[in-house]
């Protein structure tokens, strides 16, 4: 990843299809995603208008309603409510440079098989849109880069799918130990 290259890319091609809500950033995702891969030393520049009006409203279809809200205490109906006017207000912040995250909101939840508690940070919605659009760009650019080994939060891969893969192994192969680490306390709950 550090070893790409800048490259500025020309997403207004003609091949471009606008024909449904969408379709018109999938398709430049798809393009960055190609030329990600045809050329692993390339560094993409200038995404950011990506992140406009079109796409943050589809990440707002996309986003759960059932979401608990952050410290905006926004639920995405509420959110839905002046969807335009939002958006427009949004995007308009954020191409002034206004555009600033808000605290996470900082909630405990149980952590199974134990009394202790684990933290979760829940962003506002506003947020949760702008992180959900960038995602899609990053995972365009980087998606590529990672090996097949790899889980964590990609597209089509989770914990389970890690679990299947290793119990393959184990299973399957002559093994003789398996370490499992984790960084006590470092994520754990305060006290």
């Amino acid at each position: 990843m550090e070893g790409r290259r800048l490259h500025n890319i020309d997403l207004k091609e003609k091949h471009m299809l606008h024909t449904e809500e969408g379709k018109h950033m999938e398709t430049q995702l798809e393009r960055i995603a190609e030329v990600a891969k045809a050329k692993p030393k390339e560094r993409f520049t200038s995404l950011i208008h990506l992140i406009n009006k079109e796409t943050l409203i589809q990440s707002h279809k996309e986003m759960s309603g059932r979401k608990v809200a952050g410290v905006d205490e926004v639920t995405k109906e509420m959110y839905n409510e002046r969807l335009e006017e939002n958006v427009e207000k949004l995007v308009a912040q954020m191409k002034r440079q206004g555009y600033k995250p808000q605290p996470a909101r900082r909630i405990y939840i149980p952590k199974p098989g134990t009394d202790k508690k684990r933290p979760l940070g829940i962003p506002s919605y506003e947020d949760k849109l702008v992180q959900t659009a960038t995602a899609k760009i990053l995972s365009a650019v980087y998606e590529q880069d990672f090996m097949e080994c790899s889980f964590g939060f990609r597209p089509e891969r989770g914990c389970h799918d890690a679990l299947k893969l290793l119990d393959k192994i184990v299973n399957k192969r002559q093994i003789h130990y398996v370490v499992d680490a984790d960084i006590r306390g470092f994520f754990g709950a305060p006290g």
